[in-house]
């Protein structure tokens, strides 16, 4: 499976984005897809999940009732829409595909494909 994440950006604080994540060369619908998010000297944090069957939904708490993710099943995409920004969000970005069991859906070990990082710059 490729992933390919676009969308980001530079933003002021208290502005939105919308990133988006289009996976090809796998059966979409297989997997539960994921936005991570990684600083420099920092270790790769867990943002956002949706199950496979788009039923259920994780976060990471600071980004609860502030990011959305979704995914279309028939475009093979997952979005994660961003509303007000704080400039702790700014990181690269990357999404990525997995068959995660509960324990492990917020954990880099359920995944196992990756895109290759979108930057998410927030100004204050």
């Amino acid at each position: 499976v490729q992933l390919q994440a676009s969308g980001g950006g530079l933003v002021q604080a208290g502005g939105s984005l919308r990133l988006s994540c289009a996976a090809s060369g796998g059966t979409f619908s297989r997997y539960s897809m994921a936005w991570f998010r990684q600083v420099p000297g920092k270790e790769r944090e867990f943002v956002a999940a949706v199950r496979s069957s788009g039923g259920h939904t994780y976060y990471l708490e600071s980004v609860r009732g502030r990011f959305t993710i979704s995914r279309d099943g028939a475009k093979n995409t997952v979005d994660l829409r961003m509303n007000s920004l704080e400039p702790e969000d700014t990181a690269v970005y990357y999404c990525a595909a997995g068959t995660p069991i509960l324990s492990n859906i917020r954990q880099r070990s359920g995944y196992y494909y990756w895109g290759q990082g979108t930057l998410v710059t927030v100004s204050s």
